[in-house]
């Protein structure tokens, strides 16, 4: 079996590499963009259980903190019980996190691919060029608060990155972009998304193969003008993109989409590369371009785009990994 989820399916499937309960269920792993907010040290939100439960972490509140937010200060399980289901999902933290119960997990994702301490299966792993235009598109212009200014990028940079906020103010400056909610976007890409995923691939490159890719195709659809004139900018090769390449036919935001014929010869490829992999542990057959797998040393990524895919080695530069953010 082929272990194979995007977004929080995509970190379920890097938990599953991690957790020794998951030993001997999986012979091939497939995570897409499943790396937000980790395998970087600024980010804190895989924790112990019992920290968890008291304290927290900077991204998670704590246990007693949900329970205070839905009226048990007590903590007690009768008076957790009789709080209705849904005022019990709208107090839910969001992303949520694994926690390292000691059976699970016994240590973070990052340090099981560390130290090698992790199920041993070929892997393909990547994310999209452009990942967080998504969450900025339904977190302040779909909802009429479009980034306008550069106090409203400040504030909203501040609010993602915390005291990380003023260099990556610095280096991606709101004057650079042609709107705040490009600049948040870029920022978002390559701290939340690209750059982890890039350390996963260092890692898990040195014991088992591993199949690195970029999700290129910034005319994915639906176009900009599907959502009415509220969105400020192009969403790109977005969050969950790549989706509709793998299953072609399928509604993106409750709305039909359509191919290009160039798009369709890399829904074909990508289709191809994912079913060779989940058969032989290998995506390459003989009708696709060869896709090699990654090593630290030569640092190339496959390019989905269409209409073929490329080999990337611009991937760490673009998306600012060594020079800016591996070095927190």
């Amino acid at each position: 079996m082929t272990v194979f989820g995007e977004s929080a399916g995509g970190q379920s499937v890097y938990a599953h590499l991690a957790s020794p309960l998951s030993s001997g269920l999986f012979r091939g792993a497939i995570a897409e963009s499943g790396s937000y907010a980790e395998f970087q040290d600024y980010f804190f939100n895989v924790v112990p259980l019992a920290q968890s439960e008291t304290t927290g972490s900077p991204s998670v509140p704590s246990g007693a903190a949900i329970a205070d937010s839905v009226g048990c200060s007590s903590q007690t399980a009768s008076c957790l019980r009789a709080v209705p289901a849904a005022t019990m999902v709208a107090k839910e933290p969001f992303p949520l996190y694994p926690f390292i119960d000691g059976t699970l997990l016994t240590q973070t994702i990052g340090a099981a691919f560390a130290s090698g301490e992790f199920n041993h299966v070929p892997v393909i792993a990547g994310t999209n060029h452009d990942e967080y235009r998504l969450f900025v598109a339904l977190d302040f212009d779909l909802v009429g608060k479009p980034i306008l200014t550069s106090a409203e990028y400040t504030a909203d940079t501040t609010a993602l990155f915390g005291t990380l906020a003023p260099p990556v103010l610095a280096l991606y400056p709101f004057a650079a972009y042609p709107i705040g909610g490009e600049a948040l976007g870029a920022s978002g890409t390559d701290g939340v998304f690209s750059c982890p995923a890039r350390n996963v691939d260092q890692a898990l490159s040195k014991l088992v193969p591993t199949y690195a890719y970029e999700f290129n195709d910034e005319n994915a659809p639906p176009a900009q003008s599907a959502f009415g004139g509220l969105l400020t900018f192009p969403l790109g090769a977005y969050h969950s993109s790549e989706l509709q390449y793998l299953f072609p036919g399928i509604d993106v935001f409750g709305l039909p989409t359509t191919l290009s014929s160039q798009q369709t010869q890399l829904s074909d490829a990508m289709v191809s590369y994912w079913t060779q992999f989940a058969k032989n542990g290998d995506p390459n057959s003989s009708g696709e371009p060869l896709w090699s797998p990654y090593s630290a040393s030569n640092d190339e990524f496959q390019s989905l785009i269409p209409p073929a895919p490329v080999v990337e080695s611009n991937f760490d530069s673009s998306h600012k990994c060594s020079t800016f953010w591996d070095t927190f």
